[in-house]
């Protein structure tokens, strides 16, 4: 009869073998992951919000010209209908604009700069958001009470107002000189520093009442600093609001970048986003040229209403007392 073997023991510092399928199984058997596939709706719009990402990143590959290169233009093509019509040609399966410019490329090519507007600035106004939250929770005192009073000014304005005042400003310093990068930079910039406050208050709140729990005196019985405090152990249990938030953020983000260029302060016509190509087909649809504000209107109605589901249901699945 043969001893059983005992297993070796991990060497410090080397992942163990089977980390990566554990994490994965624990993710797979989650809450979350159940009430996720347990929606068939949230699962719809996950699947609708994939495919506009994948849409945007290989836009490239599926564009038949690009948009954004004016040599490709040709104003012969200008104003032709989608390709199922009688007067549609091939291979403008959307139709074209009055410049000539493929509808469903400028469409491809117009969720990038959307996406990329959305993201950006989703991730610069967490950034702000969460910092600054962290500092006025886990300070107090005056510092709290400044922090908090400016987030309590700002949230008397709408955000579309506080873009417009910082994206005036910009153009107004910088004039002439904004080419499209540095207008797509502009905005990033104003619609983040217009939803900043949200966040802030998100965590203020988690802050406050993490930091009178008994782990959080442990850690600093044990002489850790308070960037490491608020970093490491207090900020991850307010992930879930954030996630929320940010979810629900990117929609508005994508929606107040619209906006601006609908107005004419947002990206140019020669680099359109969504809200730029509604704006150029807005000027043609009582001449009878519908589908050029008909699709982009349709695409960004879609990626909205996807993202703003799976931020409802995301809100649901995190919150304890709603499973």
């Amino acid at each position: 009869m043969t001893d059983a073997v005992a297993p070796h023991p991990a060497e410090p510092g080397v992942p163990h073998p089977h980390a990566g399928s554990s994490w994965l199984k624990r993710a797979l058997d989650s809450d979350v992951f159940y009430s996720f596939r347990r929606s068939k709706m949230t699962m719809v719009a996950a699947a609708v919000t994939l495919l506009f990402f994948l849409l945007a990143l290989l836009a490239p590959l599926l564009a038949v010209q690009n948009p954004f290169d004016p040599a490709q233009l040709q104003l012969m093509n200008s104003r032709i209908s989608p390709l199922w019509t009688a007067d549609g040609q091939s291979p403008f399966l959307l139709g074209t604009d009055e410049q000539g410019r493929d509808v469903f490329s400028a469409i491809l090519y117009g969720l990038r700069i959307s996406l990329t507007v959305g993201v950006l600035s989703v991730l610069l106004s967490g950034t702000l958001g969460i910092l600054l939250g962290l500092i006025a929770g886990y300070v107090g005192g005056a510092v709290d009470g400044l922090i908090m009073r400016i987030a309590d000014v700002q949230l008397t304005f709408p955000a579309i107002l506080i873009a417009l005042l910082i994206n005036g400003v910009a153009k107004s310093v910088f004039g002439n000189r904004l080419d499209a990068m540095s207008t797509l930079a502009v905005l990033v910039f104003a619609i983040a520093l217009s939803s900043w406050v949200h966040y802030a208050r998100t965590v203020r709140g988690s802050v406050m009442v993490e930091k009178n729990k008994d782990y959080v005196a442990a850690a600093q019985l044990i002489g850790l600093s308070a960037p490491v405090i608020m970093l490491r152990h207090v900020l991850p249990n307010a992930m879930g609001p954030i996630l929320v938030i940010a979810t629900i953020n990117l929609a508005l983000a994508i929606i107040t970048e619209a906006t601006l260029s609908f107005l004419g302060v947002g990206m140019p016509d020669t680099m359109p986003s969504l809200g730029t190509l509604i704006r150029i087909g807005n000027n043609y649809l009582f001449a009878g040229e519908w589908w050029i504000v008909a699709f982009p209107g349709l695409a960004l109605a879609s990626l909205i209403l996807a993202i703003n589901l799976l931020g409802d249901w995301l809100r649901d699945a995190l919150n304890p007392k709603l499973r």
